[in-house]
This record gives structure tokens, C-alpha cells and sequence, in this order.
């Protein structure tokens, strides 16, 4: 890896490992209507990325064709709302693993989907790195109670992720991580309302009392403004392939984090199943094939005929090709 694909993967580990520290936020929304906190959280993140999207935002926004806009709403509805709203509604008739079991296997569908829309075939080491990963999400989370509705919802929650990072693609360069981010926040935060009205009617929305207030702040400030702009900008060096990979970290996370407050344990399997997708993101970012071929003996020089040594040799092996994104300062 050079400079800017590490630093892609760190925002991008440093956004996944914020959304698995946020289920305990989310436990104390429970009672909450759900539409409300919706839009308070993407309204107040909207709020808070539009002085960080810089001079030219507007510019850059009006000059988006429609086409764009219809991918920014879909992505809204469907990354951000709609995924939130299955997970919602899978754990209503399923234990929490099952959907994150689903979630989990949201790297190999994108990696995929993503080079099946640029019309190449798959890499094959993120495919393994991202069996990897689902399967150390599995570990880490194991199976739960559901009947066919909570799969159902768990589908739908699989789709809301791959189509977080992969929905984003095409408006991603013009737009950048902070504009993208904000944008995206703000039509979520339109969708929110308009569906609470809908479906809620008055009650769509009330005043939060403080620890709601303490959980809603923690989602809008942390896991959407901080985490949106890394998964972004992670995901802008080193492609949504790579930057996918690390959705594992999320409930690796979250079994670190759930001893802190008392609602689980960090065990045999969580340590299993958190080495899993460690070496899934490894070998699937090229960590570990980068490391096997610097280990690996190179041929000398003088095993070649004196006629056909390459005078590259005499300077050393150069080239090679470079990371999605790695032109990104």
C-alpha cells in the first residue's frame, strides 16, 4: 500500500469501527419514533457539514444533471433510511445477529456487483478477503431466532448497506466526501419527515428527553458527520470494493464495546470471528499478497543468459499498477 490507499483504509476502518460503537446509542432510541430521530439526526448533521463543504458547493450541486439527483434520493432512501427502517423492523420478529449476519455479507455482494457494473470480472483476492470477512461476522454475531418476515427485513437491510457505497460511486468525484455527505443528509432528513407524516401522523416527532437527546447528538455528530465524511473519503482512495471489506469491523466492534455497558461479552468465538475478518481485510486490501510477494525470492540475474538480461536489472524492478483512488492527495 502506499500513503494515500493506508490512509483510505483507515478512514474507512476508523468509519466502521464508529457505527458498531453506536449500538448502545441505538438501544436507548428504542422508544422513540423512528422517523423523528431520523430526521432530527441527518437534519442536524446537514446542519453541521454545510460550512465544511467549502466555496463552490452550490456551483457543483446545480450543476449535477438528474440523473445524479435520482441516485442521491435512492441512495437517501435506501442506504441511509430505508436500511435503518429493515433493521428496525427485522428485529422485531428476529434477534439482532440475523440481520447483522446479513450485513455481514455485504462485502462479497459488492465485491461482486461493483466490477460486474464496470464490466470486469472480480478481483479475486478482495473475494476471498470478503468471505473472509462475512464469515467473521457470522462468527462474531452467530445465529438468532427469526421467523421469514425478519429474513425478509435482513435482505432489505443487505441491500440498504451495499447500496450505501454502491450508489455513491458515480457521485462521488464530482462531489467530494464532505458535499456528498451533506447532500445526502439533507435529502435523508426531507425522506424522514415526509414519512413520518405518513406513517405517524402527529407523533412523528417529539421533544427527546436527555439521554435520547445525549444518543441522537452521539449519531448526528459522531457516526454521521465524522463517520460519513471517512467512509467517504476512505472509500474516494481506495474504492468501494476495499473500503466494503471493513463494514466487518462493525460488529467486531460492537462485541468490544457491549461488555463496557453490560449487554454482552467479548468470548472464545468474538476473538475468532474478529481475526476472521481481520485477515479477510488484509488479504482482500493486498496487505498479506504484498507481503507474500516481498517474501518470495526474486530470480538473480546471473541465472539469465548474458544475452537476454533486461537491462531494467541493473536498476531495479519498477512500475506495477496503482490502488482505485491512489491519485487522491
Amino acid at each position: 500500500m502506499n500513503a494515500a490507499t493506508t490512509r483510505g483504509a483507515l478512514l474507512a476502518a476508523l468509519a466502521c469501527v464508529l457505527v458498531g460503537g453506536s449500538f448502545t446509542a441505538n438501544s436507548v432510541l428504542g422508544d422513540y419514533p423512528y422517523a423523528g430521530g431520523q430526521f432530527l439526526r441527518y437534519g442536524l448533521a446537514w446542519l453541521l457539514l454545510i460550512p465544511l463543504c467549502g466555496k463552490g458547493a452550490t456551483a457543483r450541486l446545480r450543476s449535477l444533471p438528474p440523473r445524479a439527483w435520482g441516485r442521491l434520493a435512492l441512495l437517501a432512501a435506501v442506504g441511509m433510511v430505508g436500511f435503518n427502517l429493515a433493521v428496525l423492523a427485522a428485529e422485531r420478529t428476529a434477534e439482532p445477529a440475523v440481520p447483522g449476519v446479513f450485513v455481514g455479507c455485504a462485502p462479497v455482494v459488492v465485491a461482486v456487483l461493483v466490477p460486474a457494473m464496470d464490466g470486469r470480472r472480480p478481483q479475486r483476492l478482495v473475494l476471498y478477503g470478503a468471505s473472509s470477512v462475512a464469515a467473521g461476522a457470522f462468527t462474531v454475531q452467530g445465529w438468532g431466532r427469526t421467523d421469514g418476515a425478519g429474513i425478509a427485513f435482513s435482505v432489505c437491510a443487505l441491500v440498504g448497506e451495499v447500496g450505501f457505497a454502491v450508489l455513491a460511486v458515480p457521485v462521488l468525484r464530482p462531489l467530494g466526501p464532505r458535499l456528498l455527505s451533506a447532500t445526502v443528509c439533507g435529502v435523508a432528513a426531507a425522506e424522514s419527515a415526509a414519512a413520518g407524516v405518513l406513517l405517524d401522523g402527529s407523533a412523528w416527532l417529539r421533544r427527546p428527553d436527555a439521554a435520547e437527546s445525549t444518543a441522537l447528538l452521539w449519531q448526528a455528530v459522531v457516526v454521521t458527520v465524522v463517520g460519513f465524511v471517512c467512509w467517504y473519503m476512505g472509500m474516494q482512495r481506495i474504492g468501494a470494493e476495499r473500503a466494503t471489506l471493513f463494514s466487518g469491523l462493525i460488529p467486531v466492534a460492537a462485541a468490544c464495546t457491549a461488555p463496557l455497558v453490560g449487554t454482552g461479552s467479548y468470548g472464545a468465538a468474538q476473538a475468532v470471528g474478529s481475526a476472521l475478518v481481520g485477515a479477510g481485510v488484509a488479504l482482500g486490501s493486498g496487505a498479506l499478497g504484498t507481503a507474500v510477494r516481498l517474501r518470495r525470492p526474486r530470480p538473480s540475474a546471473r541465472a539469465l543468459p548474458e544475452r537476454r538480461r533486461p537491462a531494467s536489472l541493473a536498476v531495479g524492478r519498477g512500475g506495477g499498477g496503482t490502488e482505485p483512488g491512489a491519485d487522491v492527495p
